[in-house]
């Protein structure tokens, strides 16, 4: 039976109570270990993003811990993928040989790729990470990936699986990578590839191996949807997506099942296809090597079978740990030390030049916070990762790098852009006025090169081109993510020029309610200019409407020297916790004199750190307030009722308060309306008959409707009342017969007039 590795004795294990690791959720089947079963300890990262720091010594202490625990014989170190990209500075300044260098001494066995590995095209993947060209140290593990093809083929571009020996047992490691990954990554890079659907080619290679390994392993870079921390495998799995297709369809030979990707923790017993009560693990191990996933499996030798297993995340030591001790005991710590210090050295030489100042913490969205002493505050303290990266929702690190694309290439000599937008999957890390750099505490607010590089790490360039306004909205529209996708949302951060509006109640392509632009509404047949990332520009995160832009141009910036740049340029940097898009429900897109109004207000402030607890929703127009409304929670109710004496258009202005977000709604004068007739009577000679007329517009309007003749004589007249009329119309006018007439409404300077015909028949008495 599966045992914690403290529970253990031997010459390899540190006894040390600093070195103890902290418990994580273990999940176990019934079955019990049978004599003669074969221990496989399978120690597994994910999301990695070549984080060279001081916590790497930590990092690879935590492994060489789990693996001592059941000794190297019987254990596996391996990976999910996105070892690489997105990484800090130390390992992105040098091209990532510093992470390749530090798992290559970690002696990582197999790793998935994942869609991270592409980020600077297949060329940099094969001919440099694992080709070693131009003097670089390769990887010396294979990287897996059984569903990327040569362009137009089914030849593998990569190798599919590694068998690997432990202990007699014959392990085959299957790779997979999202089949997203054409849409996360610049498509220029990977125009020679075509990626298919991960759980067919992972059941294919499984069958295809079957003969030869005792137990399968796949490494899926794909893993469970936004919130999975909190949530259950019953939940992620009514989903439909694409981590219940790998857990719902993935051959029953796959004995364990490593997911990545959404930097979610999880250790569930994922059900097996077709084997009704038997279960397998499915883990993910969040990121950055925050936490380390590991399974341990008892394998029947004769059968091949799992007796019984063990599955959890377990977190990196703490910051208290002793790293001479670590070096010390594991050979494989004292091989990475060396390169850690390296790098973080040759990093420092640039990257702990100061180059701007920050007044208060600009962050990315943070899910699971509260309002703490009235700002918005992480989780847990004392792991700033914890809820990080919300990509569902708005931030302030988001908006901020928006407004510094917008003004870096403003200039027409850069593209001349008027609004930007920013994917949220580009914002890698956070401007804190209090960090720490190497372990100690910076100076106050001041920003260093390395730490502003990590916000934007991806080297893109920065591109201007020309949407319609039409365009311009179909682009807000894919936020809302195709059906099946990791993300549901994808959260743009925007230009503090634009104001939008959002309803997801409503049907997809008609959610996005209205888009304000300096101050006046979106002209759906106008040209804007957009800057952005080439990432974006090229469709990248399913935003394909960027790939019909014209005017396309390349402003010969990169995006770290841009940010860099800004942020000397506007020291100090300071935080708008104001929305740029609010979420509503009921909200109209006009209003008209003497309308009432009535819709609720969803996510009222940001969960960027410091975020002001929301109070109020004021509502003004032409200076005069129209009502404040409390916010509950995230929420609040507005009614109000436009003045009945406007007399010219004009905006109707929402804010909440203290933050400061604002919205807008047309202020119309006058408003269309409909005339029908409801009901009509026989008009009896010299008694008369009766008429019942409805008028309807963007409120109930009101005023007067009158009945004429052909001939323009009038046969009666009514004030309306809740939106009808009833008239009574003289018979002496018309002869017997039947006769057409004009129903029609007046107007009142507000409502605009309208009319219908009806026919009606004259009787004698």
């Amino acid at each position: 039976m599966f045992r914690h590795p403290l529970q253990r004795r031997g010459p390899a294990l540190l006894a040390a109570a600093a070195l103890a690791i902290v418990g994580a959720p273990v999940l176990a089947t019934s079955s019990q270990a049978a004599d003669g079963d074969v221990t496989v300890n399978l120690v597994n990262i994910n999301d990695f993003h070549g984080r060279i720091d001081t916590n790497t010594v930590k990092f690879a202490g935590t492994i060489e811990q789990l693996r001592a625990a059941y000794g190297d014989a019987n254990s596996l170190f391996l990976s999910a993928g996105d070892n690489i990209g997105a990484t800090l500075f130390a390992s992105a300044s040098a091209d990532e040989q510093p992470t390749i260098d530090v798992l290559n001494a970690l002696q990582v066995s197999a790793s998935s790729v994942g869609n991270h590995e592409f980020d600077r095209g297949f060329g940099f993947l094969s001919g440099t990470v694992l080709g070693g060209a131009n003097g670089y140290r390769p990887a010396q593990f294979p990287y897996l990936g059984a569903n990327v093809y040569l362009k137009g083929t089914t030849t593998p571009a990569l190798p599919e699986y590694v068998i690997l020996d432990v202990s007699g047992i014959k392990v085959g490691v299957i790779g997979a990578v999202t089949l997203e990954t054409p849409t996360l990554v610049s498509p220029g890079g990977i125009d020679t590839l075509d990626f298919g659907d991960p759980v067919a080619a992972v059941n294919r290679v499984a069958a295809q191996i079957a003969p030869m390994v005792d137990l399968t392993v796949a490494e899926y870079h794909e893993g469970a949807a936004a919130g999975a921390d909190t949530s259950t495998l019953a939940a992620e799995l009514a989903k439909g997506d694409a981590f219940s297709h790998i857990v719902n369809d993935t051959e029953a030979s796959v004995d364990v099942i490593f997911t990545a990707h959404t930097h979610k923790a999880y250790a569930w017993d994922g059900p097996v296809p077709g084997m009704p009560g038997k279960t397998r693990p499915v883990l993910q191990a969040q990121s950055y090597g925050d936490f380390i996933g590991q399974a341990v499996l008892q394998v029947n030798p004769a059968t091949d079978e799992v007796s019984s297993y063990s599955a959890r995340y377990v977190p990196r030591l703490p910051a208290t740990t002793d790293d001479n001790l670590l070096i010390a005991t594991y050979p494989r710590v004292a091989a990475v030390k060396p390169i850690v210090d390296s790098a973080l050295a040759a990093a420092a030489i640039v990257g702990n030049q100061p180059i701007g100042t920050v007044e208060k913490d600009i962050t990315t969205a943070y899910a699971g916070g509260s309002f703490v002493g009235g700002v918005w505050t992480q989780p847990d303290p004392a792991n700033p990762s914890t809820g990080r990266d919300d990509r569902l929702s708005e931030s302030t690190i988001g908006n901020y790098v928006a407004n510094a694309l917008r003004d870096s290439l403003a200039d027409p000599l850069r593209g001349g852009a008027q609004i930007s937008m920013v994917n949220p999957g580009g914002l890698r890390a956070e401007l804190f006025y209090k960090a720490t750099v190497n372990n100690t505490a910076d100076a106050d607010g001041r920003i260093l090169y390395s730490e502003a590089n990590a916000v934007l790490p991806f080297v893109n360039n920065l591109w201007t081109l020309d949407l319609t306004g039409a365009q311009v909205k179909a682009v807000l529209e894919e936020q809302f993510q195709p059906d099946g996708v990791a993300r549901p949302f994808l959260h743009l951060g925007l230009s503090d020029n634009m104001s939008v509006t959002l309803d997801p109640t409503q049907p997809r392509g008609s959610r996005v309610t209205s888009v304000w632009v300096n101050g006046a509404p979106l002209d759906p047949g106008a040209t804007y200019r957009v800057g952005t990332f080439s990432f974006l520009a090229q469709g990248g995160d399913n935003f394909t409407t960027f790939k019909s832009g014209t005017n396309v141009r390349d402003s010969g910036l990169i995006d770290r020297d841009a940010w860099i740049a800004y942020l000397t340029a506007h020291a100090p940097a300071t935080p708008s916790f104001a929305r740029r898009q609010v979420f509503q429900t009921g909200m109209p897109t006009s209003v008209v004199a003497g309308q009432s109004v009535s819709f609720t207000i969803d996510k009222a402030h940001l969960t960027s750190l410091g975020t002001p607890e929301p109070t109020t929703v004021d509502i003004s127009f032409a200076g005069q307030s129209l009502g404040s409304f409390p916010v509950t929670g995230s929420s609040a109710t507005v009614s109000f009722t436009m003045p009945a004496t406007v007399k010219k258009a004009g905006v109707v202005t929402g804010t909440i308060q203290p933050a400061g977000t604002t919205f807008q709604i047309a202020a119309q004068r006058s408003t269309t309306t409909t005339t029908s007739v409801v009901r009509v009577t026989r008009l009896v000679r010299g008694v008369g008959g009766w008429m019942v007329a409805k008028v309807s517009g963007g409120f109930t309007p009101y005023g007067r409707v009158v009945v004429t003749t052909e001939s323009g004589q009038q046969l009666g007249a009514g004030i309306l009342q809740n939106g009808f009329a009833t008239i009574r119309l003289r018979a002496w006018v018309l002869p017997v017969g039947t006769h057409t007439v004009t129903v029609s409404y007046e107007g009142n300077g507000v409502a605009l007039p309208s009319s219908t015909t009806a026919t009606v028949q004259v009787v004698r008495r």
